[in-house]
């Protein structure tokens, strides 16, 4: 563990007071999803099965969120083929099933079944995008992974929802995976310009697009398409960005805000809020950038339907200190999805509970340092 500029200041006494009701109902939350993943009428047989397994009862041993130390580490390997139907909640027998998959870009992948999750975490994050920024009826462009991602029809929901249109592009990561393995940067290179053609076209095209979904490298790719077109972001009419990926450090928003954005919203018109995501939990809000601030990124994750911890290396049962580095450890509690701890791939440091988000967050997020080298970061 390494201590982050030095002791934190002490959470106020109305922060502390909301995040006690915060943990309160936390825990009538998660006594609610156990029950429901447990029980023979409502739980899916994948969790029904394993109940067979474990040394406890979840129905009668877990009574907050801190019991759910007593669940081994969810292993995403077991998501890994099929059938996919063992997912399914029998409380949601019969209803439309989407499945996305998740990671893998070699051999089976892993696959995650989704109902209505997507759209009710992109509903609550809608909620915290500035209206200004993203007028409600606009248009959207998703500059992101196409195919059996989440991630795409999530985006075109949230567009969907704020009364707007989505429009979206061709990306298959797989592919870019396989280029970058055989080396090949000539072709990865026409592959980038690709897609970033792709948007310049559906951004020139009339289509009276104000918001956007980009990775941090597209966006980079974007606006210098755009420069060499002798136009920006904000000329073509964005408005509102909201990003997401690994590349997002303190450095590139800087860079991104001061050189591509042309400054604070209210110089370059264009508002940029940074998210934290993936297909198990869904995504996390960042806590508002400030240059005061050193650009610092801050997540938060959308208690009580997902909650993150930052770990002991040593201990993953033991949270680090407030500005300490550990590892990130995710929960997913929706009647859906139950992950009762998952080993994220990342690590970052803990952050305070603050008056939106009365609950631990995570900043500094980046690569586990032992896996850092095997892990392939930023495909787009």
């Amino acid at each position: 563990m390494s201590l982050v500029e030095g002791a934190p200041a002490p959470i106020n006494p109305e922060v502390q007071a909301a995040a006690a009701k915060a943990l309160d109902q936390l825990n009538e939350h998660t006594l609610k999803t156990v029950h429901w993943h447990f029980s023979d009428d409502t739980g899916s047989p994948f969790w029904l099965e394993k109940k067979a397994e474990l040394n406890f009862d979840p129905l009668t041993d877990v009574k907050s969120f801190d019991d759910l130390k007593k669940f081994p580490h969810f292993e995403d390997e077991w998501l890994r083929g099929g059938p996919i139907n063992r997912w399914v909640p029998k409380g949601h027998a019969g209803k439309p099933v989407y499945v996305f998959e998740t990671g893998g870009t070699t051999g089976i992948p892993k696959s995650r079944m989704v109902i209505e999750d997507h759209w009710k975490d992109y509903e609550l994050f809608s909620d915290t995008l500035p209206d200004e920024h993203f007028p409600k009826g606009s248009n959207w462009l998703m500059l992101g992974p196409s195919g059996p991602r989440r991630l795409r029809l999530a985006v075109e929901h949230l567009a969907q929802h704020r009364g707007g249109i989505c429009f979206c592009i061709d990306l298959d990561p797989r592919w870019v995976v396989k280029l970058i393995k055989k080396g090949w940067m000539d072709h990865l290179e026409e592959y980038k310009k690709h897609c970033i053609d792709q948007a310049i076209t559906i951004l020139t095209a009339g289509h009276d697009v104000k918001c956007m979904f980009a990775t941090p490298k597209l966006l980079e790719s974007l606006n210098e398409g755009l420069e060499e077109k002798g136009t920006s972001l904000a000329e073509v009419g964005i408005k509102g960005i909201f990003s997401g990926g690994t590349e997002f450090t303190p450095q590139w928003t800087r860079f991104a805000v001061e050189e591509m954005l042309g400054g604070s919203p209210d110089e370059g018109g264009v508002f940029m809020t940074p998210t934290y995501g993936n297909t198990l939990m869904g995504l996390a809000c960042s806590k508002p950038i400030t240059a005061a601030d050193g650009y610092k990124i801050s997540y938060y994750a959308p208690q009580p339907r997902a909650v993150t911890e930052v770990v002991q290396f040593d201990d993953y049962n033991a949270k680090v200190g407030y500005g300490e580095t550990g590892r990130v450890k995710l929960y997913t509690l929706t009647d859906e999805f139950f992950v009762p701890g998952f080993m994220e791939r990342d690590e970052g440091e803990r952050e305070q509970p603050f008056d939106t988000y009365p609950w631990d967050g995570v900043s500094g997020v980046r690569p586990f340092h032992e896996l850092a080298s095997a892990t392939t970061v930023g495909v787009y």
